[in-house]
This record gives C-alpha cells, sequence and structure tokens, in this order.
C-alpha cells in the first residue's frame, strides 16, 4: 500500500545508486521535482529509462547521475537539441553514456510486457528498419502458428518508476487525466514507483477518461505542487514555453550548466 511521504524521503528510500529508473510523462505530466530532486540526493551509475526524454534527462545526465540511456526520442521538445546528452554521448562528460534506442512502439511494449509479468513483447514495428542491426535488445522470432517473421524485445521491469499525477487521496489512491502517455504500464511494470502529486483530497472525484492507479500498486505518494513544470498538468497550470527555450542556452555551455547546476544543489561558486 503507498504511503505519504516528503519527496526527499521518497527518493532517499526508494532511488538507489545503481537502480534502472523510469520517469515517464509525455509532454506533460512530466515529473520534474522528482529528477531534481534525485540530482541533488546525489545518485550515480542509474540507467534512465523514457520514451521521450526531454530536459529534466538533460540535466540529469548533465549532473553526472546515468551510466545509461534506454529510449525511443530524446530532445528539447520544439526547441531542438539536447546538449548535456550530446555532450555525454560524443565527449563523456560528466561521464561516459551509454545508449539503447528503441521505436516509440518498441517501448510502450516493452512496459507493457513489464506489466504483464511477460519476457518480452512481439511486434512488427522493426521490420525495414536500421534499429535491429545497432541495438542487442531487438532481436527477430518467428510466429509458431504462421511462420511469420516478427520482432522481440524484452520487457522492461524498472527498479523504480517515477510520474507525476493530478492528485491522490490519503489512502495513496492516484488520479491523472489528460495525456497520460504510458504512466500506468511503467508503474505497473516497475519494482517500485514513486507518484508526485499537485495535491492530496480527502476523496478522489469521479472524472471521465481520468486513469487511477490503486493505492496497492504504489510504493510512495509525495505532494508537490507544481511538480509537472516547466511541463503542463492539466487542470493545474499550462506549459512554460520560456523555459524550454532559456534551456537551450544553459544545456549547450558546460559553464552555464555548472552554474545552473550548483544553484540547484545549493553548491557555492
Amino acid at each position: 500500500m503507498a504511503e505519504l511521504l516528503s519527496l526527499e524521503e521518497a527518493v532517499a528510500r526508494l532511488v538507489h545508486d545503481g537502480d534502472t529508473v523510469a520517469l515517464e510523462g509525455f509532454t506533460h505530466l512530466i515529473p520534474v521535482a522528482a529528477g531534481h530532486e534525485i540530482i541533488r540526493q546525489g545518485r550515480r551509475d542509474l540507467t534512465l529509462v523514457r520514451m521521450t526524454p526531454d530536459i529534466v534527462y538533460d540535466q540529469l545526465i548533465g549532473a553526472g547521475c546515468a551510466r545509461k540511456l534506454i529510449f525511443s526520442w530524446g530532445g528539447n521538445p520544439g526547441v531542438g537539441s539536447l546538449h548535456r546528452f550530446r555532450d555525454a554521448v560524443q565527449h563523456d562528460w560528466p561521464v561516459p553514456l551509454e545508449i539503447e534506442e528503441h521505436s516509440h512502439a518498441g517501448m510502450a511494449n516493452r512496459y507493457v510486457a513489464g506489466a504483464s509479468g511477460l519476457p518480452f513483447a512481439v511486434l512488427r514495428g522493426y521490420t525495414g528498419t536500421d534499429l535491429p542491426a545497432q541495438t542487442a535488445t531487438i532481436k527477430p522470432i518467428t510466429c509458431p502458428f504462421t511462420g511469420e517473421k516478427l520482432t522481440a524485445v524484452p520487457a522492461l521491469n524498472p527498479d523504480v518508476t517515477i510520474v507525476h499525477a493530478q492528485r491522490a487521496d490519503r489512502a495513496g489512491n492516484v488520479q491523472m487525466w489528460g495525456i497520460t502517455g504510458v504512466q500506468k504500464e511503467a508503474v505497473l511494470a516497475a519494482k517500485r514507483s514513486i507518484v508526485t502529486v499537485e495535491e492530496i483530497v480527502d476523496e478522489l472525484a469521479p472524472r471521465p477518461g481520468a486513469v487511477v492507479l490503486p493505492a496497492w500498486v504504489v510504493t510512495a505518494v509525495a505532494e508537490v505542487p507544481g511538480g509537472a513544470k516547466p511541463s503542463y498538468a492539466a487542470g493545474y497550470y499550462e506549459r512554460d514555453n520560456a523555459a524550454y527555450q532559456a534551456w537551450d542556452e544553459v544545456g549547450r555551455d558546460r559553464e552555464e550548466f555548472t552554474k545552473w547546476l550548483n544553484e540547484l544543489t545549493g553548491v557555492k561558486a
């Protein structure tokens, strides 16, 4: 059953050096505050997983938290590249970064397999692409019923999945709505999970189309108003486009990034 914890305590208890960590969110409800707390607590050697790593993953990589990234697309949405990501891959700064690239469909199916307790997923989506030649975790497989040549990808079972949602009740049941991506599957696939929420309420009001994560699949809930900024939370605040544009200048320069990192972690220059 979910515990109600502070974000600091949730990260301290549940995110360990060397873990495989997924911070999921698709343009919306991105758990940025949780990513910053991981940086502040100095976690290292993480395998970061996400379908669409954006600026919070750029920050985690630049802070030296990651040794590997498993992903299907990476960039600063609507702006351009992730410069700390590029620096790590091309120049090993601040530490070398291994990458494992998949398609969106491959990543989504890997989470579904993990959530279903299956060892792998099967799909057609890699046929005719060059990704199987670049990624060791994409393998051909033959259908035992039709003989069709398909592709298998292994299940994703993160040590910890972290997502952001609009609200939770005091028992730890979580409610989210809007663009929800693969948050549900990523939580169900994980060994442990942290959900940051805009608010904790006495009772979750029914909402058409909302995803509800029951307390028994969530390890910890932390109330973090604004925890998705500069992304957005439907019904609470809009996307801060200027922040994404400003990150491009900070992220492309090691010195400017180091200043930003020192401010985040409270290190005096």
